[in-house]
């Protein structure tokens, strides 16, 4: 399996920019919380390399987004399993070539990165807002109102949050409640890698 410094050098060879790096980041962590949360804690590196990939080709190719990761992914030596994982985040979304992913995420890891990807740029944008500028004094009644409300972070597709929970066969607040959990617990160590880049 690719490591995790061989997947951010990769990472790196396509992403320059600063936002992009730390979603990167953002997803790496809280997919890595998810897996020792769900019971699989032995994997929760492998989880977190798959978070930290999951938008490879957006940053240069954003109209062909899940379609050319897969060409970056082989190039970079990623094995099938990490590069099905990556494109099922598009799963049954239209992205600007007019081409939609029809890549399903199976394994509840595929399924969690789908349902989570959308939700930490939604509650991370929440937390800017906030005087602390951190998730970790967020309530779940501040971050379902913010949620509620169109307006906010209106780049952020409520309704693949909300696919995403069906297909997890959760609550949405269960996904609210344990993503918020996630991005909380995982902050400090999130803002020192964002800090060394």
């Amino acid at each position: 399996m690719i490591t995790r410094d061989e997947a951010f050098e990769l990472l790196r060879e396509y992403n320059k920019d600063h936002f992009h790096l730390q979603h990167a980041i953002t997803v790496e962590a809280v997919m890595k919380w998810y897996a020792k949360e769900l019971g699989y804690g032995d994997d929760a590196e492998y989880w977190g390399i798959v978070g930290l990939l999951h938008d490879i080709d957006f940053e240069i190719y954003p109209e062909e987004h899940c379609i050319k990761a897969p060409e970056l992914l082989r190039e970079g030596g990623v094995s099938d399993d990490i590069i099905h994982a990556v494109c099922s985040h598009g799963y049954g979304i239209t992205v600007g070539c007019g081409v939609t992913i029809y890549v399903e995420p199976i394994h509840e890891m595929e399924k969690v990165l789908f349902a989570a990807d959308e939700l930490t740029g939604l509650i991370g944008a929440a937390a800017l807002m906030r005087p602390s500028k951190s998730t970790k004094d967020m309530e779940l009644k501040s971050l379902k109102k913010k949620y509620k409300s169109k307006g906010f972070a209106a780049g952020c597709s409520r309704e693949v949050i909300e696919r995403g929970a069906d297909q997890l066969g959760w609550e949405l607040d269960k996904l609210l409640t344990l993503t918020l959990q996630a991005m909380a617990d995982t902050e400090d160590e999130i803002n020192q890698q964002v800090e060394e880049l």
